[in-house]
């Protein structure tokens, strides 16, 4: 189904206030708005707070089904159920304090919530509104994978404890999330796709408010499910408790802890879980215009690309040919050059080779998006050039790489180094998927495919272990004759605790500590990590 045939089924809140035709004019400049379908006597039909549909729609929005004409209707059977499971469940099994289990089980439930509404909406459509298989089959699968993805990143809450690590993953998780909801591109930015979810959760809030206004009849019935609800409970979950202990501690570590602190947190994981689910239903009911592949704005000057871009790749090559011992001289040039140590050997470039990559990129995502192509000439100009500048750009991002590497060894690893080596491995991941570009000419997908590659690269620090690698590594350099630094140690998470307990003869200095802070886990801060530590066995305490 094309754009220009596809009915609209929802409009901003603002276009519902004075009626459908005056929030129409009034919200003209909304790409929402247009083809809202009229009913019969011309008026539109207004639902769910930003809803509109004719008296026989034949797309059912998300949040709403079919409804007599004139009917306001609440969006109970719909989202505001996910909105409110939502919110209970992020508040009561997220620690938000720590990794753990309860991150993956509350995304398993939000994204099944979203799922199961959108489904449900869609299960109206009428076979003349259905996208075809062959074009709606992609885009569906595409959010499939960017969901799992966001699935497996927080899955690494569940297995691995080291903090910094959890909370990259979760951001990454939260934008993959949003791209799940957002599906094919839009006409918006690459930066709206990746954020469009907490976005439109602002949007949302008075659409949702305007489906809390229920009728009698219907504030009645959900009143008597909750009571009903909440008879169940207070007669059978003693009975229960009572019965297996076991099944007592579970309920117990469900009851909320009523200090401040805790209420307040309660609170604020409610709001993101809630507002989080309303955001990507809006989205869903209301989705932002899709981009149209091909499309591109007027050309510039041949010239005026060309000649910067020559320049650019000239003096890298010549960078590359005349400084080749320095390049890749590593340690060997370190300790034959007078006067120069390790650090102001990787210091002294590393961060300007990194600032070099990434400009570079930058000049070649505006090359690829403004440089002309008309002709073939042009093409061939822009393939050759752009292909040249990444290449040399690969050996820049390989510079770079061997001086952070060389500082590493004379000075120790650390997660700051590592991170900054992975951004480098990224960065030139990112140069080979605009070098694939180049075969076609279009960029319109280097975006997510950057983001994509991204969070590859979380999932694979997550399985490699970072912190115990960094361990490890130290651990070697240590056992060359070169100072260890316990402190440090001692300030990683449980995931070291296998490779120090194993090779480090005084374990028990670095790893006691860490056992101190060990808390007790409630059910959805299980951790992996943390419940192996427990079961290592520590060799006998040394002097430290």
């Amino acid at each position: 189904m094309t754009e220009e045939t596809r009915p609209a089924h929802a409009v901003p809140p603002a276009a519902v206030e004075g009626g459908a035709a005056e929030g129409a004019a009034s919200t003209g400049a909304d790409d929402r708005t247009e083809g809202l379908a009229p009913v019969p006597d011309g008026s539109a039909e207004l639902a769910g707070g930003g809803v509109a549909v004719a008296e026989a729609p034949p797309f059912t929005p998300v949040l709403m089904r079919p409804v007599p004409k004139s009917a306001v209707v609440p969006m109970v059977a719909g989202v505001l159920p996910a909105v409110a499971v939502s919110g209970v469940v992020v508040a009561a099994v997220v620690p938000l304090d720590r990794p753990g289990i309860g991150w993956l089980l509350a995304g398993l439930v939000v994204a099944a919530l979203i799922a199961v509404v959108d489904r449900r909406a869609r299960g109206g459509e009428s076979e003349g509104d259905r996208v075809p298989e062959g074009k709606g089959r992609t885009p569906r699968r595409a959010s499939a994978a960017w969901a799992a993805l966001a699935l497996l990143l927080l899955a690494v809450g569940a297995v691995r404890a080291a903090d910094w690590l959890f909370v990259l993953c979760v951001l990454a998780a939260a934008v993959a999330g949003s791209l799940a909801v957002v599906g094919p591109r839009s006409v918006n930015t690459a930066l709206y796709d990746a954020l469009a979810v907490p976005l439109e959760a602002f949007q949302a809030i008075p659409w949702v408010a305007r489906g809390l206004r229920f009728r009698g009849t219907q504030r009645g019935r959900v009143l008597g499910a909750v009571l009903g609800a909440v008879a169940v409970l207070a007669v059978f979950l003693p009975l229960l408790t009572s019965a297996d202990a076991t099944f007592a501690g579970f309920v117990e570590a469900l009851v909320p802890d009523l200090r401040v602190e805790s209420v307040l947190q309660w609170v604020f994981l409610f709001c993101v879980g809630a507002f989080g689910t309303a955001g990507a239903c809006y989205l869903l009911a209301a989705p932002p215009r899709r981009a149209v592949e091909g499309t591109r704005k007027a050309q510039g000057d041949s010239l005026v690309w060309t000649v910067p871009l020559v320049t650019l790749v000239g003096l890298f090559a010549v960078y590359v040919v005349v400084r080749i011992v320095e390049l890749f001289g590593g340690t060997d040039y370190v300790r034959d050059t007078g006067g120069l140590t390790s650090a102001e050997y990787a210091r002294g470039g590393f961060w300007q080779l990194c600032a070099c990559t990434v400009l570079t990129l930058g000049i070649m995502a505006l090359a690829l998006r403004w440089a002309p192509r008309e002709t073939a000439a042009d093409r061939v100009r822009q393939r050759v050039l752009l292909g040249a500048l990444a290449a040399l750009s690969l050996v820049l991002v390989a510079s770079a790489l061997s001086r952070m590497w060389t500082y590493q060894e004379a000075y120790g690893f650390t997660v700051l180094r590592l991170l900054v080596e992975v951004c480098e491995l990224w960065l030139g991941c990112v140069f080979l998927l605009v070098g694939a570009a180049l075969v076609t000419l279009r960029s319109s997908w280097l975006p997510r495919a950057a983001i994509a590659t991204a969070a590859g690269a979380l999932l694979v620090l997550a399985v490699v272990n970072p912190e115990a690698l960094i361990a490890g590594a130290n651990i070697d350099r240590a056992e060359h004759g070169r100072p260890l630094d316990t402190a440090y140690l001692r300030g990683f998470s449980t995931d070291i605790f296998p490779v120090v307990a194993e090779r480090l003869p005084d374990a028990d200095c670095v790893l006691g500590p860490m056992l101190l802070r060990l808390d007790d886990d409630s059910w959805p801060g299980w951790n992996l990590s943390r419940a192996r530590a427990l079961t290592v066995k520590l060799p006998p305490p040394a002097t430290c």
